[in-house]
């Protein structure tokens, strides 16, 4: 993939995209939503918004909602898939921590050879999901789908496994590995507790513990079957 964008404009693709796709449900996107998550003034934003759709990577209006086209859309899924088959490559080869690896696929993010990238995937035999449990496209664009029922939504006392995490920030990542929830965690309800909606949880060693709503709303589970 022959990059005609600086890494700045990648790092604006990549954040629209997941900000459009992963985070927001509806789509809707302002000139906030994205000053948030890169950290810069909305003022920023509006400037490289109007340089992103010259090069026809978004649709925009002045104070309209942010749409990626059809070719910001397959850009952005492309820098997600290096993005992932780096964060997989470090964690699994490397041995790096999960609360690692994000900060490094940043940079590996932006090379730009599709031969590497085709070849990482290979090694690594098409893994389809990363460390975190995020969907990694294929080189086509094709993403896996993955379940949506975060914890803080289970109503049942069965058996759940945890397959992602929706906050991938390094503080989180490393609270989870103090209280030993990681991806492949089994996991059952026990109670819920109506203050700050927390929920006490058992593990499969019959260990207990309370989780705060916010906690459980950032972890992604499946029913066992």
């Amino acid at each position: 993939m022959k990059s005609e964008f600086t890494i700045t404009e990648e790092n604006y693709i990549k954040a629209i995209y997941v900000l459009s796709y992963e985070i927001k449900s509806n789509n809707k996107l302002g000139t906030k939503d994205i000053a948030t998550v890169l950290k810069v003034q909305p003022a920023t934003v509006t400037d490289m918004l109007k340089k992103l759709k010259k090069k026809k990577i978004i649709n925009y209006k002045k104070y309209g909602e942010i749409q990626l086209t059809n070719t910001g859309i397959l850009y952005a899924k492309q820098l997600l898939r290096k993005h992932r088959l780096w964060e997989t490559f470090l964690y699994e080869k490397l041995h790096f921590n999960w609360d690692e690896i994000h900060e490094i696929a940043e940079q590996l993010e932006h090379i730009q050879s599709d031969a590497l990238i085709d070849r990482l995937e290979k090694f690594l035999q098409y893994p389809q999901y990363d460390p975190h449990g995020e969907p990694i496209p294929d080189a086509s664009g094709k993403i896996p789908t993955l379940p949506n029922t975060v914890l803080s939504q289970i109503k049942n006392k069965k058996w759940y496994s945890v397959i992602a995490v929706k906050d991938t920030s390094p503080e989180f990542l490393k609270y989870l590995q103090q209280i030993s929830i990681q991806i492949g965690t089994k996991l059952k309800l026990i109670e819920k507790i109506p203050f700050e909606n927390s929920i006490k949880i058992a593990f499969s060693n019959n260990k207990q513990i309370i989780v705060s709503g916010k906690i459980a709303d950032n972890i992604l589970v499946t029913e066992m079957k």
